[in-house]
């Protein structure tokens, strides 16, 4: 199940050979990340899983150097402690490639896939290269065939509309109507009202629309008596 601690005699090459899967398997799927244009790509989920081995390497190296001290000294040795604190420190670079737009969060599967990464990283790192390379093919899995089922789910959309009108006649009777003509439900609404100019904003965030529906619900948005501007997106 484990590699052996050296290879061919030879412990520097049990660790490259560690490194250099880990690297290939980080980097494997930092390309797909690449592909896609996300901020951590290649290069980081190679460092990171890369890296994430080196540590679990050093890791068992503290215990083969100092395994045999007694228990009751003064160097004590827990080489689970590594492990911790790999996936603790993973957080902070997942943190960096989550953005968030408004109600909009961009980056969690990229953020997932680093975690993911630390995690074959670690495998190799203690010679578990039969579960690293099984969980290489389900992070590949996951981002490649299960991202092509996506438009096959039906699922809700959230579409953000701002609408910009004179603020008597009030527009919000009509729009209600609409959306319930539409079957959209708001999901959230805030309204800004310019009393001397006579001009109400409405920004809504409307759901239960199964396609895009934006550009549809513009032109008809634009036939009600005093509306100015729509933005949609």
């Amino acid at each position: 199940m484990f590699f052996d601690t050296t290879l061919y005699g030879s412990m520097e090459l049990a660790i490259l050979l560690k490194l250099l899967l880990a690297s290939l398997a980080g980097g494997i799927i930092g390309l797909e990340r690449e592909k896609h244009g996300r901020p951590a790509g290649l290069r980081t989920h190679l460092l990171v899983a890369a890296g994430s081995c080196l540590m679990m390497i050093v890791s068992e190296a503290f215990f083969i150097k100092y395994g045999d001290l007694s228990a009751t000294g003064v160097v004590r040795l827990d080489p689970s402690r590594a492990a911790a604190q790999i996936i603790t420190g993973i957080g902070f670079l997942g943190a960096g490639v989550i953005i968030k737009e408004g109600a909009i969060v961009r980056g969690l599967t990229t953020a997932a896939s680093l975690w993911m990464v630390a995690g074959i990283g670690m495998a190799f790192g203690m010679g578990l290269a039969g579960a690293g390379a099984i969980a290489t093919f389900l992070a590949l899995f996951s981002l490649l065939i299960l991202k092509k089922l996506e438009p096959l789910l039906k699922k809700d959309r959230y579409l953000h509309l701002s609408v910009s009108a004179t603020a008597q006649p009030d527009i919000y009777p009509a729009l209600e109507a609409l959306f319930s003509k539409y079957r959209l439900r708001i999901s959230n609404i805030e309204a800004n009202l310019d009393i001397p100019a006579n001009r109400i904003r409405y920004n809504f965030v409307i759901t239960q629309h199964k396609v895009r529906i934006g550009q549809e619900l513009s032109k008809v948005i634009a036939e009600i008596e005093g509306v100015e501007t729509i933005q949609f997106k």
